[in-house]
């Protein structure tokens, strides 16, 4: 198989998990595909890894740059109301680790990862490029908190988000994206795009139905 198929059949295989999500959870099977969402995170990554050029030390470490900022702040807001506000996830992403679900870490390394990639093709500023990522981000946790609690992901304390949550997804999305520039990875960005328009898509999605 060449590259170039290796590329369209991700692509369809994206949109496919993607559309069949939303269809699965809006059919009377709803908890059962919601209990798929580890699943589906672990697929994601495991797109970029398929193309990236080698996986080696350097990939390794881009990874684990975000899944430990993710780890960290997650751990500091689930334990102690801290950074993001107070809040407890539910049972949809899996395996929790003092109360973190792994896959959630993972979320944050794909979402960086992926925002970086979007973020080149607008600037060549390292600064700018932090706060673009930053900015794409924040709106798609703004997009998910809506759909959270629904789908037994996360809840805050009241059902109310704090605006500090918003900050803090910026703040701490725009340094994981400085460190993790320091390991420059070579991804396929056309996976990054739709992977990330695929996710956007998707919560949009339950904003409206």
């Amino acid at each position: 198989m060449t590259q170039k198929n290796k590329v369209y059949l991700s692509i369809f295989l994206i949109w496919l998990f993607n559309i069949s999500g939303i269809l699965g959870i809006l059919s009377k099977h709803t908890d059962w595909f919601l209990g798929l969402t580890p699943l589906n995170l672990f697929l994601y990554i495991a797109f970029i890894a398929f193309h990236v050029d080698k996986i080696n030390w350097n990939f390794l470490i881009a990874f684990l740059i975000p899944f430990t900022f993710g780890f960290v702040t997650e751990y500091l807001g689930v334990n102690f109301g801290l950074i993001f506000g107070s809040y407890e996830y539910g049972e949809n992403l899996g395996y929790k680790v003092q109360g973190v679900p792994l896959m959630i870490c993972v979320n944050w390394a794909v979402l960086v990862i992926t925002s970086a990639d979007i973020s080149e093709i607008i600037s060549k500023n390292k600064y700018i490029r932090a706060a673009i990522v930053g900015f794409l981000m924040m709106t798609l946790d703004i997009i998910i908190e809506v759909s959270a609690p629904r789908f037994d992901f996360w809840e805050f304390e009241n059902e109310a988000v704090p605006l500090q949550n918003y900050v803090a997804w910026f703040i701490i999305s725009f340094f994981a994206y400085l460190v993790f520039d320091r390991f420059p990875i070579r991804t396929n960005k056309t996976i990054s795009y739709h992977i990330f328009a695929a996710i956007t898509i998707f919560f949009i999605t339950f904003l409206i139905v």
